[in-house]
């Protein structure tokens, strides 16, 4: 019997990871979150750029607050056919 597992896809983008994965915690650590999720290194670096631990504390695990974000829409839109590990300066 052949399983077929799920490639695993960034929280924020959907897309696929090559090789360059973070982990992210919907609720900051700070805020006593534990609980993490894949992501790419530019698209934790736009979350954290666009939202303090306090806001991400009250979004919770919710991505699609995140998602519905004016700025994170564009960063979404312009990501989307990057490659998987493709990595630029984020603007804060």
């Amino acid at each position: 019997m052949e399983t077929s597992e799920e490639p695993l896809t960034c929280w924020l983008c959907s897309r696929p990871f090559e090789t360059l994965i973070q982990w992210h915690h919907p609720v900051p650590k700070s805020k006593k979150g534990r609980g993490t999720v894949p992501v790419h290194p530019i698209c934790h670096k736009t979350i954290h750029a666009n939202y303090t631990n306090s806001e991400l504390a009250r979004i919770g695990n919710d991505a699609e607050v995140v998602r519905s974000d004016p700025a994170v829409e564009k960063f979404m839109r312009w990501v989307a056919g990057k490659p998987p590990d493709f990595h630029a300066p984020t603007r804060g």
